[in-house]
């Protein structure tokens, strides 16, 4: 929103229309909701008064914008979710997220929709308490994977636990291991990539390895499999990460030039494509593109103390059915 306060003249030919379908227009880079929640708390006067987002425009009204709308904080609920739970005690559960779900809400959520399906709304449910050390929207979530991302993640059920865990991981105590498909053939079976994260200046919801402020980010990769398919070649790999920066081993791995498959966001295709028509006759009665509809990344095991006494505990979770599934495929192309 440009500076506030700022004055809008409605033109003629305005006439007729909905006061908040007008400042939509007006103001593009906010939502029809936000403009609704302007005029109830009364920071959008047409005429130097109050008005309803109904009101019809005559034209020539001058609207005074005083501020931004401030949305309540949304409290996150308890929805009745499936869950695979690895591990639970008194103070934590392991759990095995799926492919599809998001952890919680985003704190710019402004509506209930978008405060459900969540991992936090299963988790509620199942558990009733949680850690409040995370704010009344992630309520026991000490750490988070992307949507797209499958496998295990701990929760948090008391503050004390909650504290101890994110000791852990802020030390880098806790040892986490992920199986990742990615485009292309690695130049090493080994590597390490040491490169600063931070949020893309332009696209926001990406992030980068290319801007000098960036927040210190290690990802080590060793290769499991090298495959070769007539769709091209494709390394499975297994990754460890020294650090948890958002889109970690994403960004890292694209940051080389092998995007994870169906990582759409850092450069790799929505869809495989025969790499050649000689490749595309080996196909036979295959499909002639190949889909996956998530990212190939699951977080395969975890590894720390349980915060109350000490113990080691390390839990695995095998891969989801798609992606073994997805991997059959491209080994059934393998030349």
């Amino acid at each position: 929103m440009s500076k506030l306060p700022h004055t809008i003249d409605v033109p003629a030919d305005a006439a007729g229309q909905r006061l908040d379908q007008f400042l939509v227009v007006q103001i593009p880079d906010i939502s029809r909701v936000r403009v609704q929640q302007l005029l109830r708390e009364k920071k959008a006067l047409v005429n130097g008064a109050p008005a309803k987002p109904s009101l019809k425009l005559r034209g020539g009204e001058q609207i005074q914008i005083l501020g931004e709308a401030q949305p309540p904080p949304l409290r996150a609920i308890a929805e009745d979710i499936p869950l695979d739970i690895v591990h639970e005690d008194d103070d934590l559960a392991v759990v095995n997220k799926p492919a599809g779900m998001m952890v919680h809400a985003g704190v710019g959520a402004t509506d209930d929709e978008r405060n459900r399906g969540t991992l936090v709304n299963a988790l509620l449910h199942r558990f009733g308490k949680l850690s409040d050390v995370g704010g009344e929207l992630r309520p026991g979530i000490v750490h988070r994977l992307d949507k797209e991302t499958s496998g295990l993640i701990i929760v948090a059920k008391n503050d004390v636990a909650h504290r101890k865990l994110a000791k852990q991981f802020s030390e880098r105590e806790i040892k986490k291991h992920y199986i990742a498909l990615v485009h292309g053939w690695p130049a090493k079976e080994r590597g390490t990539i040491d490169a600063p994260i931070a949020r893309d200046a332009v696209r926001r919801t990406r992030m980068t390895t290319r801007r000098s402020d960036g927040r210190t980010a290690v990802t080590h990769y060793d290769v499991r499999e090298l495959v070769s398919s007539p769709y091209g070649k494709f390394a499975l790999l297994d990754v460890g990460i020294e650090t948890g920066r958002t889109h970690q081993i994403r960004v890292h791995m694209a940051s080389i030039g092998h995007p994870v498959v169906g990582d759409a966001l850092y450069g790799a295709a929505k869809e495989l494509k025969p790499a050649s028509p000689a490749m595309a006759a080996k196909r036979q009665a295959q499909a002639e593109t190949l889909s996956l509809g998530r990212n190939f990344l699951h977080a395969a095991a975890i590894e720390f103390k349980q915060p109350r006494t000490g113990e080691a505990l390390k839990f695995e979770a095998p891969l989801p059915e798609e992606l073994v599934a997805f991997l059959k495929n491209l080994h059934g192309l393998t030349t």
